[in-house]
């Protein structure tokens, strides 16, 4: 074991940013509620339909992609992401006042 300063290190699901920025990207394309509430419901609904990509990452660290994987999830993020924002759509939990 090393001696010395300790680094910081942390757990991130790397599909959990993607599906941030899928979203944020579709947002400027599509006709759908992104209220905090909503884009909260919608990136768990998706999250929930995908399986994680754990890595570990150095405080500050760009932790490296799956880049093998990259293509086809990016793919899986925007289907889940696509049947996500119908569901959430169809019943939102927002304020309507809001909206």
């Amino acid at each position: 074991m090393g001696q010395g300063k300790k680094e910081q290190i942390f757990l991130k699901n790397y599909v959990e940013e993607l599906v941030s920025n899928t979203l944020d990207k579709l947002s400027k394309e599509g006709d759908f509620c992104t209220c905090p509430r909503c884009r909260l419901d919608i990136m768990a609904y998706a999250l929930n339909h995908i399986p994680p990509k754990y890595a570990v990452t150095q405080l500050g660290e760009v932790y490296t992609k799956i880049s093998y994987l990259e293509q086809q999830l990016e793919v899986d993020v925007t289907i889940a992401l696509v049947e996500a924002i119908k569901i959430v759509s169809k019943n939102p939990r927002h304020d309507n006042s809001g909206f």
